[in-house]
């Protein structure tokens, strides 16, 4: 009987691992750094990415323009734990859809802005000028259901120099396409000192990842991205513009995981069950 129940479950772990190799192929994962694609995508793309640079710092001496087309170091604005958003202004799909996912979300937070944390959204178009940045600051902090600080958020164009410093050493590949641009949908955050604590990916954001991610960089500690997580469980609709969760690879996960621990109740369960009979077959012999 046991072996029976053996054979059985050994046959069902074989077929559900069949099953997820199917799986994996037939359903492959999405690149999960969501990326901001336009028609003339169909070049190399080879250059666009996020190398996470989790633990590393960013160097506070660049210098870009605020919305007043002044100067201003990040060594001037960074004070504490800041929310960078690398985006360019004049972009009307997924740097909106950022902005406007991190708006609806920053009313959730306990954190005072300006106070406990700061935002900026910088621009890595070095063609884009002050006024741009002001207009992109009106129109956001005004989709902001409460009052929100002006100094809270600020957004920074600059040259292509203190440009590609920060995004290189962030680890945010991008490309122009004419006059716009292939790059990750994705911020991070970052402690009073530059050190970069978490990245987050897509452009829906939870009040709980912030607020963590928050916490960790005013305690000076980096944190573990989720994306291997995100990336094993869900996969980027780029037309729902959205993450959807891979049912059938977690489902078939937990019933392999089941499966495997039936197989090794059977095995554990039999040995116990064969040395109890050999014990009471001896102590029977013996008194025999």
């Amino acid at each position: 009987m046991i072996m029976q129940l053996y054979n059985s479950g050994f046959r069902i772990l074989v077929m559900l691992l069949v099953l997820l190799a199917v799986q994996s192929t037939v359903v492959p994962a999405q690149d999960q750094h969501d990326e901001h694609r336009h028609p003339l995508q169909q070049q190399d793309q080879s250059g666009v990415g996020l190398d996470e640079r989790l633990g590393s710092k960013i160097p506070l001496n660049l210098v870009f323009r605020d919305e007043d087309g002044q100067a201003v170091t990040l060594a001037e604005l960074i004070k504490g734990p800041t929310i960078i958003l690398p985006v360019y202004y004049s972009c009307s799909n997924i740097c909106n859809f950022l902005q406007g996912g991190l708006a609806r979300v920053l009313p959730q937070l306990t954190a005072r802005p300006g106070q406990d944390y700061r935002v900026l959204s910088i621009s890595f178009d070095d063609t884009e000028a002050p006024f741009q940045a002001a207009r992109a600051k009106r129109m956001h902090l005004a989709s902001i259901s409460t009052p929100f600080p002006e100094t809270g958020w600020r957004f920074l164009p600059g040259d292509s120099e203190s440009i590609h410093r920060l995004t290189s050493a962030v680890g945010y590949r991008f490309q122009r396409r004419g006059r716009d641009f292939i790059h990750p949908a994705a911020s991070l955050i970052v402690s009073g000192d530059g050190t970069i604590v978490r990245y987050l990916y897509g452009t829906n954001f939870l009040a709980k990842d912030l607020s963590l991610a928050l916490l960790e960089a005013r305690e000076g500690k980096v944190g573990v991205t989720v994306a291997k997580m995100v990336e094993y469980c869900f996969s980027f609709d780029p037309h729902g513009k959205t993450y959807v969760f891979n049912l059938l690879r977690v489902s078939a996960t937990v019933v392999i995981l089941c499966a495997g621990s039936f197989l090794l109740f059977l095995i554990l369960g039999g040995k116990r069950r064969k040395g109890k009979g050999d014990t009471r077959k001896r102590g029977d012999e013996k008194t025999g």
